[in-house]
């Protein structure tokens, strides 16, 4: 069995992954980790600098939990994209046809962090915006992907 699982080391992934090693455990499943680092959309150096940063740390934490699933006995591969979410993730499920993709539902509750008060209010503006116009990205990959899909629940502890 093959399963894909959206990975960008936030706390919803991490829940997301738990969930995969618990439901999944019996079968050890061969497990592909998507992460997918978006462009900060803007062509200053500086923009530049964030992204080399935003990828570097996205990149150690799927890497991070590949071996973590390694070590739990999965074979894990990490596929690591740029662009848009919903679009990169979409076409490695075409290319890769996997038997299922895993995936956190979004929540509210953002990373622990000196602002969480400014993530909850930017993140809440930009999932209204997301909603608005294109939908989550699990409700744009369950309307067009070709293989199961299992959205993990994050409800705040």
């Amino acid at each position: 069995m093959d399963v894909m699982l959206a990975y960008d080391n936030s706390r919803n992934a991490r829940i997301a992954l738990s969930a995969v090693k618990d439901l999944l455990g019996g079968l050890k499943p061969t497990i592909t980790l998507i992460s997918v680092v978006e462009d900060v959309g803007s062509s200053t150096a500086v923009a530049d600098d964030m992204f080399a940063e935003q990828y570097a740390e996205q990149k150690a934490g799927v890497e991070a939990a590949a071996a973590e699933l390694a070590e739990a006995g999965f074979e894990a591969h990490v596929l690591l994209a740029e662009g848009d979410a919903r679009k990169m993730i979409l076409r490695a499920i075409d290319e890769r046809k996997p038997d299922l993709l895993v995936m956190a539902r979004h929540s509210h509750k953002p990373d622990p962090g000196p602002f969480n008060f400014i993530t909850k209010r930017i993140d809440a503006l930009v999932e209204e915006f997301d909603h608005m116009t294109f939908g989550s990205v699990s409700a744009f990959l369950a309307r067009r992907a070709e293989c199961p899909l299992l959205i993990i629940p994050t409800h705040a502890d």
